[in-house]
């Protein structure tokens, strides 16, 4: 049988899965993504072509591969309608492409008002949601209250659907929230009947009888390690579990079904909304790496917080993933950089340590840098790891020794070629 090969992010989200997923895909037979919902805005160039997928797995674009939506995402009905309408516009045949678990939970309208008036009444202590309704729906998930795509079909669905919305009527009414909820609710009974037009499926067991049958599976993983409900930086998190054990509860593998585990990260870092931050810049070097990397959220919009890269947060989101290969991404960004700065340790109250506080959100962080040459090079004219500068290949190397795991993917640009391979990926 098989194994899983898990493909996630080991910062703060942002890291470039889309395009490594997109990357990878022809190796595989089968993209799943297991968690998050429509927060996740996963970006793929080809073609001198840009695009944002935000709830469908990143394979979608090539022929013969299946995309499975598992059963711990959430869907918002009319964000995946617009997202399907804009893919069949350009030709691909996503129903033919894509499966849909029956036990993945919908967002309401009403889920999307109550993530805007929570965040409204935190006032200064936002923790930056992407108001998507994410978080509600998560909530009425573990609070056994939740709408599932297998419910749709169901004869008693629009009772089930207003006797919640009733819920959540009150919760607004209790934060004197102003809203209008018959504009909302055309668009959403729209995209439901789109749904329904789908392959619905029992996921878990058409995962693990794909395996059975000689197939391959990658998992896609939404958002960052950094942002576990579990793991991450608390309370300033996202609603799901983001490490590899997502890949467990949220497709219905077996831990023992895993295989490859490919780490992606940013040869620095960044950060949308609110949260801890120990290398974010604030100078001349925090804005150039905003403007040369594009940093703004591809689903929000808002500009990322940029900073150099964090060897204690990477350390430590490696060991919760137990990851076996790593990916950096947008090395290019640092082209210009006479300097770049490695984050090695942190101080905190007089005392050196190389790992993240359980107190990172409280406690004040100053991060301890390393310097090391830059390559003052075009990386994006680069078509093989030959070619690359000493300087870059130093860089790889000293996080390959400090990290304890081999780098076997750089990134060099946007778009699906710029892609150098440093070793094996795959056996």
């Amino acid at each position: 049988m098989n194994k899983v090969d898990v493909l996630l992010g080991l910062q703060w989200g942002d890291e470039g899965k889309g395009k490594i997923v997109d990357v990878l895909t022809p190796k595989y037979d089968i993209i799943g993504r297991f968690q998050g919902g429509p927060n996740a805005g996963h970006t793929l160039e080809f073609d001198g072509i840009k695009h944002v997928l935000h709830t469908i797995p990143s394979g979608i674009f090539h022929d013969g591969v299946e995309n499975v939506v598992g059963n711990g995402v959430v869907i918002d009905p009319v964000i995946l309608k617009k997202e399907i309408d804009a893919l069949v516009e350009m030709g691909v045949d996503v129903n033919k492409k894509m499966l849909v678990s029956k036990k993945a939970h919908i967002i309401l309208p009403t889920h999307r008002l109550l993530d805007a008036a929570s965040e409204a009444a935190k006032g200064k202590e936002k923790i930056g949601s992407t108001l998507k309704g994410i978080g509600p729906t998560y909530m009425d998930k573990t609070g056994r209250n939740g709408i599932r795509v297998g419910d749709l079909f169901l004869p008693d669905f629009k009772q089930r659907y207003e006797k919640l919305v009733e819920k959540h009527k009150q919760i607004l009414k209790f934060h004197q929230f102003d809203y209008d909820l018959s504009e909302l609710e055309p668009a959403f009974y729209e995209g439901v009947g789109l749904i329904k037009s789908l392959t619905v499926i029992d996921s878990e067991h058409h995962i693990n009888n794909s395996m059975l049958n000689g197939k391959t599976v990658l998992a896609e993983g939404a958002q960052g390690t950094l942002l576990d409900v579990d793991f991450g930086s608390y309370p300033f998190v996202t609603s799901s579990n983001t490490t590899a054990a997502g890949t467990c509860t949220g497709l219905g593998v077996a831990p023992n079904r895993v295989g490859e585990v490919f780490g992606i990260f940013k040869a620095y870092c960044t950060r949308v909304g609110s949260g801890p931050f120990p290398t974010e810049l604030f100078d001349e070097d925090g804005k150039t790496l905003a403007t040369v990397g594009h940093e703004f959220g591809a689903t929000t919009g808002r500009p990322r917080r940029c900073g150099w890269i964090d060897l204690p947060a990477l350390k430590y989101a490696i060991m919760i993933n137990g990851v076996t290969q790593l990916i950096m991404m947008k090395a290019d960004v640092l082209d210009g950089f006479d300097t770049i700065k490695v984050c090695t340790h942190y101080d905190v109250d007089g005392e050196r340590i190389d790992y993240m506080p359980y107190d990172i959100v409280s406690k004040e962080v100053t991060p301890v840098y390393k310097e090391l040459p830059g390559w003052k090079t075009d990386l994006t004219k680069l078509s093989s790891i030959e070619e690359i500068p000493s300087e870059l290949n130093s860089y790889v190397e000293y996080l390959e020794q400090e990290l304890n795991v081999p780098i076997t993917i750089v990134s060099v640009g946007p778009d699906r070629k710029q892609t150098l391979m440093r070793g094996k990926v795959l056996a």
